[in-house]
């Protein structure tokens, strides 16, 4: 079973969508036997709260329910998790900072910036590397972060069935 972490900052917005898509990719691709899917936050701000209540909404709006509670990124999660995978740049920095504090190893090739799986490109956004961040935002925001992760999850899975030759 492959382990995959979603990661952004307060694990109430992208990273908990990221996840909620993911986890319908997959089971729509009939592979959820093969998949453990969680999310976290590399801040503490929001632990124990749900998913925004936009991001619950926009993911409703495309059959998903997001049940997720918010949580701290932690450093057991390196060793726990095949993939984490970053919204951001920075989350990926802390991400590479955290493994090695906490295991002192370096597990750059297990972290991922989710972007990086979008097949539309990335270079014609201001900070096309990221997802973006909706939380000061309105409703069509949290619309083309849905629209990001449905792209990357996508690709995502084609990456780690390939990788893993995986197959239901």
């Amino acid at each position: 079973m492959l382990k995959v972490l979603f990661v952004c900052t307060g694990n109430i917005c992208r990273s908990p969508l990221a996840q909620g898509v993911f986890e319908k990719i997959v089971r729509e691709r009939g592979l959820s036997k093969l998949f453990y899917c969680d999310s976290a936050g590399t801040q503490g701000y929001h632990v124990g709260a749900p998913a925004d209540r936009r991001a619950r909404q926009t993911a409703a709006r495309h059959g998903i329910a997001l049940t997720h509670s918010a949580r701290k990124l932690s450093g057991d999660d390196f060793g726990e998790f095949d993939y984490l995978v970053a919204m951001d740049e920075g989350h990926l920095d802390t991400m590479r900072s955290l493994s090695y504090r906490s295991t002192g190893f370096d597990f750059n090739d297990n972290l991922l910036r989710y972007r990086d799986f979008d097949p539309l490109g990335h270079d014609s956004e201001p900070d096309g590397r990221s997802v973006p961040d909706p939380y000061y935002e309105d409703m069509a925001a949290f619309e083309n972060v849905y629209e990001i992760v449905a792209r990357c999850g996508k690709h995502f899975l084609d990456f780690l069935v390939e990788k893993h030759k995986l197959h239901s």
